[in-house]
C-alpha cells in the first residue's frame, strides 16, 4: 500500500510557493539535490508528473495542481491533530499583534481553528503596523506577533511567502496617468519600500497621494479610483483588479511573513498558538482567501 510523506510533500508545496527547486531548498533547509530525489520519489508514489520544466522555473502540471491541494489539506490536518492531542488543558491570555491588513484577512482563519481546539485560552489582539508590533514584542508588551520581514523587523521566524500584487479599482484606470498616484503606508512600510524601488527601478514616474498606517484607509482610496496600492496575496479584496506588467507596472518582490515572539513567551500557550498559527498560515491555499480576479 503505498503512503505519502509528509516531509516530501512539505517540500512539494514549498517548490510550488517559491516556483523553484532552488528557492524551495532553502525554506526546507535542504541541498537541492536531497529536494530533487524527494520529488522523484514522490512523483513514482503518485504514478504521475507533478512539474514541467520551464527554464529555471518549475510549474505545475495539471496533477501536480490537484496534488497541491491535496498536499496542503494532509499537511493541516496532520498539524492540527498534533497541536490537539498536545494538552487538552490549556488555559491563560496571549497577547497577539499584528498590522489590521493582516488581521482582516488571515486571523479570522486562525483563531476559529484554534479556539476549537483550545477554548479556555483567550487572545487578546493588538493592530498595529509591523515595526510597531516588533517594539512592543522587544519590550514584552505582545506576547506573539504576525509581521511582514523588513529593515525594521528582523530574527523573525518566516511561516508564509506569497507575491505581492499592484492593485487598483476594477472600475477606473488610474494605472494609466502619467505621474502614477499611489496610496502606501508609512515610510517604515515594507510593502512602500518593494513599490518606490520597483518604479524607480523602471524610472516609471509617480507621486504618493496617500499616506496611512490604515490598510481600510488605502483600500478606500484604491476601490474610489483615485490611486493604486501593493496588496499581497492574502489581503486582496474582490472588488479590486490586479495589474501587472500588461499595465506598465514592474515585477514586485515577494511577501515574507514571519512570526516573533517575546522572550518570556515560553509558557506550553504561547508554543500551543504559535504552533497553530505555524501550520495553519503555512499551509493555507490562497483560494481560502476572498482573493480578487485579475
Amino acid at each position: 500500500m503505498n503512503v505519502l510523506d509528509l516531509d516530501q510533500l512539505r517540500t512539494f508545496v514549498a517548490i510550488a510557493e517559491m516556483g523553484s527547486f532552488t528557492a524551495a531548498a532553502d525554506v526546507v533547509h535542504k541541498t537541492q539535490s536531497a529536494v530533487s530525489m524527494q520529488m522523484r520519489r514522490l512523483e513514482e508514489r503518485v504514478g504521475r508528473a507533478i512539474f514541467m520544466r520551464d527554464g529555471r522555473q518549475s510549474r505545475l502540471t495539471e496533477d501536480g495542481r490537484r496534488l497541491l491541494e491535496y498536499a496542503r489539506r494532509l499537511i493541516r490536518l496532520n498539524d492540527e491533530t498534533l497541536i490537539a492531542f498536545a494538552d487538552p488543558g490549556l488555559a491563560g491570555t496571549i497577547r497577539l499583534g499584528l498590522p489590521d491588513d493582516y488581521a482582516d484577512r488571515l486571523l479570522p482563519t486562525v483563531l476559529a481553528g484554534f479556539s476549537r481546539i483550545n477554548p479556555s485560552i483567550e487572545i487578546a489582539v493588538d493592530c498595529q503596523p509591523s515595526n510597531v508590533i516588533a517594539t512592543m514584542i522587544r519590550e514584552d508588551k505582545l506576547d506573539l506577533g504576525i509581521v511582514t520581514l523588513c529593515d525594521n523587523v528582523v530574527g523573525g521566524e518566516v511561516i508564509r511567502r506569497e507575491p505581492l500584487f499592484w492593485v487598483g479599482s476594477r472600475d477606473h484606470f488610474v494605472h494609466e496617468l502619467d505621474p502614477l498616484p499611489l496610496a502606501l503606508g508609512s515610510e517604515t512600510c515594507a510593502w512602500r519600500h518593494a513599490a518606490v524601488r520597483a518604479l524607480d527601478r523602471e524610472g516609471r514616474r509617480f507621486r504618493i497621494s496617500y499616506t496611512s498606517g490604515s490598510a481600510a484607509a488605502l483600500s478606500g482610496a484604491v476601490l474610489a479610483g483615485l490611486a493604486v496600492t501593493v496588496m499581497a496575496e492574502s489581503t486582496l479584496r474582490p472588488t479590486m483588479r490586479i495589474l501587472g506588467s500588461r499595465d506598465g507596472l514592474p515585477d514586485l518582490p515577494m511577501c515574507e511573513i514571519a512570526m516573533i515572539r517575546s522572550e518570556n513567551a515560553s509558557h506550553p500557550v504561547h508554543d500551543a498558538l504559535a504552533g497553530h498559527i505555524r501550520c495553519s498560515l503555512g499551509n493555507l491555499a490562497p483560494e481560502s482567501f476572498v482573493a480578487a480576479a485579475e
